[in-house]
């Protein structure tokens, strides 16, 4: 098998070659790697090597429905023993894992041959990928851009063709953000469906949720059968799908009824190509036999974005201080952005996570009333297209003004300064569409029909009820073989002086 072989199968796909002897699987890891050193210099999404376990692996026998296949995993709660963990921070660079996290052994349980660990911003918080430990991921379509958070690193190995799926997380879109900027699938799926532990309980209140990003949806599916099942480290068990995924999408679906809109509170209304992406999706399903309706959004996602930065701020204040406690940590070892926003987190006090916590009701009340109507919710998933690397950067003043703030414990006075106001227009305003799913615990997908007239992908996401995260498989596939996007893959990571 050459590159261009290799680079044209999904993960199944390989798989069958794999159990067919048509390859081994050391065959498929020294392409996985020799694509990696094509790309890797231009788009920096692998920052952490695991030779010695991969080769072991890739030489030993192999079990599972992924006996073989070469696979990434995300730097961030994704834990591989004897490797750390850094989440993209210089303040976790030197914790060296001492057990594999859950989602890890069921990867490696499924077959999937382990070698690199991925980029990601500071803990996770952004929804880009620019850490000042590892510095910028680039999207391959065009390395002037980002490839968006907090699965950035995953999203463009796989964009790029190194691996056909690799590991992810999504808090707050960091699975379909990342998706979207990069022509690939990314279910999050319903609340506590994605194993996690045993270094942790349910990340953000349970809004954080493990997964993968794909090329295919037959690849999501299978994945995710491999990854779902009952956990013992979990406070409670969600109920388990009743059939797989991987049988369900082999189905299409039912005449289904959905509602759409690119309407967002924080930019009136999406950018044209987001929103002709979302019509042109709709006539595509409408197409299908299903019925489509443009409808008014059955939330207000400025106050929801007011109730997620809320969580938000205080969680990551409380990974902060956990750190400094854990490993002696000093300011300088955070990023300044970080340390702003976990004063906040503190300053806004407990009282203020309480009411934001009991909000989160409210929207789960709206959507299931909405879901009375409507089988699924159309939106774009991202309000326009990638956004240019450094576009969020933080200007070197404000960057020294954030760490006097979290010395002094000024949140407070930095919060009456409307600086909450600006993080919403300028962190979320460009990916407003993706909090609700995570806050509400319901599943959502992002499914790349679309790209723009300059050559970047931007997806369309679908939310669903509790457990419909199989109906979102099957609809995704039925899209995927109305408009194909396998194939549709940047050969080279290429910039564009233009745009």
């Amino acid at each position: 098998m050459n590159l261009d072989e290799y680079m044209s199968y999904d993960a199944t796909g390989l798989a069958e070659l794999v159990a067919a002897k048509e390859v081994t699987a050391k065959e498929l890891l020294a392409l996985a790697r020799k694509r990696a050193q094509q790309v890797n210099g231009k788009i920096n999404a692998i920052v952490i090597d695991v030779d010695k376990e991969a080769d072991e692996q890739a030489a030993g026998e192999l079990t599972g429905p992924f006996a073989g296949v070469p696979f990434l995993i995300k730097d961030l709660h994704q834990e591989y023993k004897g490797y750390p963990t850094t989440a993209g921070s210089r303040a976790r660079r030197n914790l060296v894992a001492t057990e594999n996290a859950l989602i890890t052994d069921r990867f490696l349980d499924a077959g999937l041959v382990i070698f690199g660990k991925t980029n990601t911003p500071e803990l996770g918080s952004k929804g880009i990928t620019e850490s000042t430990l590892w510095g910028p991921c680039r999207n391959p379509w065009d390395t002037s851009r980002t490839p968006g958070g907090s699965s950035g690193g995953s999203a463009s190995a796989v964009a790029a063709g190194v691996v056909p799926a690799a590991g992810a997380n999504d808090g707050g879109g960091s699975i379909r953000i990342p998706a979207g900027c990069n022509g690939l699938v990314g279910l999050k799926p319903s609340r506590g469906l994605g194993p996690y532990g045993p270094q942790r309980g349910e990340s953000m209140f349970g809004m954080a949720t493990d997964g993968v990003v794909t090329r295919t949806v037959r690849d999501s599916a299978a994945l995710f059968d491999a990854i779902i099942g009952r956990n013992r480290f979990a406070d409670y068990q969600a109920a388990l799908p009743t059939r797989k995924f991987s049988d369900t999408i082999k189905k299409k679906p039912r005449k289904l009824k959905i509602g759409f809109s690119a309407h967002s509170a924080i930019t009136g209304r999406a950018e044209p190509d987001a929103i002709k992406a979302v019509q042109s999706t709709a006539e595509l399903l409408e197409e299908l036999g299903h019925r489509v309706e443009e409808v008014a959004p059955p939330y207000d996602d400025k106050a929801l974005a007011e109730t997620f930065l809320t969580i938000w701020f205080a969680q990551l204040e409380g990974q902060v201080t956990e750190l400094k406690k854990q490993t002696g940590a000093k300011d300088s070892d955070f990023e300044p952005d970080t340390l702003a926003v976990a004063e906040i987190g503190r300053a806004n006090g407990v009282g203020a996570l309480m009411q934001a916590l009991s909000q989160v009701h409210a929207y789960t009340h709206a959507m299931e009333r909405f879901y009375a109507d409507y089988d699924f919710f159309l939106t774009p998933t991202l309000a326009q297209a990638p956004i240019k690397i450094g576009a969020l950067d933080t200007p070197a003043p404000l960057q020294i003004a954030a760490r006097v703030v979290h010395r002094v414990h000024a949140g407070k006075a930095l919060v009456r300064t409307g600086v909450i106001d600006q993080m919403i227009e300028e962190n979320l305003g460009w990916v407003p569409y993706t909090q609700l799913a995570n806050m509400t615990g319901r599943p959502a997908i992002n499914v790349p029909v679309y790209w723009t007239s300059g050559g970047l992908p931007l997806g369309v996401q679908f939310n669903g009820t509790l457990g419909s995260d199989g109906g979102l498989l099957q609809l995704a596939a039925q899209l995927e073989e109305a408009r194909p996007w396998v194939q549709r893959f940047p050969a080279e990571p290429r910039h564009h002086l233009a745009s």
